[in-house]
């Protein structure tokens, strides 16, 4: 015969033989039955400890009103280290024994699955049809991974579509013909189950006598593993179910199987139906606490950790001391890395100490690293059985909600923090996914929750800065001292990772025999982040700079809300609200622009520099070498803050002239930048003069009456006077032509005025 022939023969054979491999729906062999019903179907499942995870697959089964019969609960695990290498064979002797007085039940379909890393999404009726239309008596799920033998992998029948490997982490089935195989198993607790199924189903006769198959598209079963990227959340009104994209399925049991977990606790974020667009977060109120109906409120320890130079920390205290929280019921541990940071802490202390509980200070005269100093301050709550949170803080983390405290206690969750961020940038305390190699990776809804698009708590992989955990937790699954120092990771990364994943220990099955290896079931405390609530934000701590006396003047650039919160007057922003100045002379305008505290720094600024003019004509610091008309002065530039000061002009003083002067803008250029200093020992006046600028803005540092008498300005060719300056307001005049001016003397004490001459 031709060639061609055989060629065709073999094709239609080959055919033939795929298509014998595939499941048959209901519909293409035999007339509709009757559905499955719902009383039918009990869910099977092993858990010897009620881990978040387990508690989580709960929710999801009370969700859907599944029945489930939990299997192992208060058991030891000896079933290995399922998550890194063979075992689970304890999951199919409990299973075996659970069916030998469950499997008389001929109608009876049983769902066994796993539970700590599975969520259900969708319900029994749905389950049981989808059963049903494959008209096998037990059905697998399916992935496209070989596990634990790569070498069976020939040996599994051909699909033209789909995953062509058994997974045992969730199948179903009739009581009976699951029973008839598990009752095959003769193994022991720590051999895998997974070879085991396996070898049942790639065994044609066994495979065909029993009518198994696989889930291959997902219509039952997702598993995670190697499938990630098919796999996407669904939004449909106030349903938010799991979706198969690449073979358009809705599964109704999400496996996070392998190195999955983070993805399914993503996944568990919203499904089922926990958070959609419409309803928003419907299992935030899930399990909280009303403070409001306890009279004696939980003890808290809070660590504080101050481990590089960091800007605005005597702020940082301030709002600890503010918390809305009863502070004798707080304790204090501070680790402080930083010589320079040992005033604020004495303050700190000063103020606390008749206030708070108990107070303890680890220094940088000891030599502890950070990973130690944070197991210090959590292990400090860990022995104490009083203790019954523990709140960890950096020194850069701005909390602008006095109630953050209380709030996250309300949530009642093992380990929860707020949301924090660097104004004006996505960064964050928190990653919403990892990469491959466990560093970060942005999750899909990642930066909806940081700029409140998606408003939550929200189960994450990785967070840092600041978090709650509760003392419970730390004596339990956190138990062991050292959860910051783990491989090369940084301490807050070692902690997280330690969280997340597998307690190993040594046990003794009496103090007279031999150490074996026992793999706990996965810690898999979930950590969440919320942000329901307004907390604050994070500093910048780069590029702060210690040489100077108050440091935190320089701070406009990397951190300008915390600079304008402090050193900016709290009524500037009523000047283009409520027209919030005056005009005291003809075009002479008064404003507030600095904070008392910003005139003071500024003035212990240059008297620490203390290279004071002396009110000299000859002058190397101008063009030129000569001031015709000199003050006592410290310019800008001698403290290295010119760029800063220049900023700061137009920030905070173009808009203001923009405002009084409509029609002049600025272009926020100064060569002249200064602080004076007037007093009856040294200059105590200044002749009549113009300024060399478009306009002048002269800052009061200080306060009349109290700090010096006399002083003020006069404006001649209007014959105007301004005697009484206040602290922190600023004039701001025309300089050349129209108004000539002079420095009225001071009489006694000693006045500070910080001058720029704008636009020369």
């Amino acid at each position: 015969m031709p060639w061609g022939y055989f060629k065709i023969h073999f094709l239609l054979v080959s055919v033939y033989l795929i298509a014998l491999s595939q499941p048959i729906k209901a519909s293409d062999s035999e007339p509709d039955q009757p559905p499955i019903p719902a009383e039918n179907l009990l869910v099977l499942t092993v858990a010897t400890k009620e881990t978040d995870g387990f508690l989580r697959f709960m929710q999801s089964v009370k969700h859907f009103k599944y029945t489930v019969k939990v299997l192992g609960n208060g058991l030891d695990w000896k079933g290995g280290d399922v998550t890194n290498s063979i075992g689970g064979g304890q999951k199919v002797r409990l299973l075996k024994e659970a069916l030998e007085t469950l499997a008389d039940q001929k109608e009876l379909v049983v769902l066994f699955t796993d539970s700590y890393d599975v969520i259900f999404s969708g319900g029994p009726e749905e389950l049981l049809k989808k059963f049903q239309q494959t008209n096998h008596k037990v059905v697998f799920s399916a992935e496209a991974l070989v596990w634990p033998d790569k070498r069976l992998a020939d040996k599994y029948p051909v699909v033209r579509s789909g995953k062509r490997f058994l997974n045992s982490g969730g199948f179903i089935g009739y009581a009976h013909n699951v029973k008839d195989i598990v009752q095959q198993w003769t193994l022991q607790d720590n051999d895998d189950d997974q070879l085991f199924y396996t070898k049942i189903y790639i065994d044609a006769s066994q495979r065909e006598r029993i009518n198994i198959t696989l889930d291959h598209k997902s219509h039952i079963f997702q598993n995670l593993n190697g499938a990630i990227d098919e796999v996407v959340v669904n939004f449909d009104g106030s349903n938010a179910r799991v979706v198969n994209t690449q073979y358009e399925t809705y599964p109704i049991l999400i496996h996070g199987n392998g190195p999955t977990k983070t993805q399914l606790n993503y996944f568990g974020n919203y499904v089922p139906d926990a958070w959609t667009p419409e309803t928003g977060c419907t299992a935030c109120n899930f399990d909280t606490i009303d403070l409001s109906t306890i009279d004696d409120y939980p003890m808290v320890t809070v660590g504080i950790f101050i481990e590089q130079p960091t800007p605005f920390l005597p702020e940082f205290f301030n709002r600890i001391l503010a918390l809305d929280y009863p502070t004798e019921k707080l304790s204090i541990f501070i680790h402080n890395s930083e010589v320079y940071h040992e005033k604020h802490i004495q303050k700190f202390w000063e103020q606390a100490k008749g206030v708070i509980r108990n107070f303890k200070v680890v220094g940088p005269e000891e030599p502890i690293t950070q990973a130690e100093a944070r197991n210090m301050g959590m292990h400090n709550c860990r022995q104490d059985e009083h203790c019954d949170y523990y709140f960890s803080i950096d020194a850069d983390v701005v909390l602008t909600n006095p109630k953050t405290l209380k709030l996250l206690i309300e949530q009642n969750r093992k380990i929860i923090a707020p949301l924090v961020t660097r104004h004006g940038k996505l960064w964050s305390n928190f990653w919403g996914a990892l990469s491959p190699d466990g560093y970060y990776a942005r999750s899909e809804d990642y930066i909806d929750i940081v700029q409140g698009l998606r408003v939550g708590v929200w189960n994450i992989p990785y967070m840092a800065n600041v978090y709650l955990i509760k003392g419970q937790t730390l004596r339990t699954e956190l138990k062991e001292r050292n959860h910051f120092i783990l491989d090369r990771l940084d301490p807050d990364m070692a902690l997280c990772r330690n969280a997340r994943e597998m307690n190993f220990q040594r046990e003794r099955d009496s103090p007279s025999s031999e150490t074996f290896q026992m793999f706990r079931p996965p810690k898999g405390v979930f950590m969440y982040i919320t942000n329901r609530h307004e907390f604050g934000r994070l500093i910048s701590t780069a590029n702060y700079n210690t040489s100077h006396y108050n440091n935190d003047l320089w701070q406009i650039f990397e951190n300008p809300v915390d600079w304008k919160a402090k050193y900016i007057n709290a009524n500037y922003s009523r000047i283009f609200t409520e027209n919030f100045f005056e005009q005291p002379c003809p075009d002479v305008f008064w404003f507030p622009v600095f904070s008392e505290q910003a005139c003071d720094e500024l003035v212990e600024e240059m008297e620490h520099f203390g290279q004071w003019s002396g009110s000299s004509h000859s002058d190397v610091r101008i063009s030129g070498g000569y001031e015709n008309v000199p003050t006592d002065d410290i310019h800008m530039t001698q403290i290295e803050m010119e760029k800063e000061w220049l900023h700061f002009i137009r920030e905070f003083i173009a808009p203001v002239t923009l405002k009084v002067f409509a029609g002049y803008y600025t272009k926020g250029r100064a060569l002249l930048n200064f602080v004076v200093k007037y007093t009856p020992s040294r200059q105590y006046f200044l002749r009549p003069h113009h300024d060399a600028s478009t306009f002048t803005i002269n800052i009061a540092l200080n306060t009349k009456d109290q700090d010096f008498q006399g002083g003020g300005c006069r404006f001649s060719r209007y014959n105007c006077s301004v005697d009484s300056p206040r602290k922190g307001w600023s004039f701001m005049h025309p300089g050349r032509l129209t108004h000539l001016h002079e420095g009225l003397p001071v009489t006694n004490g000693t006045r500070y005025i910080a001058v720029s001459f704008i636009d020369p």
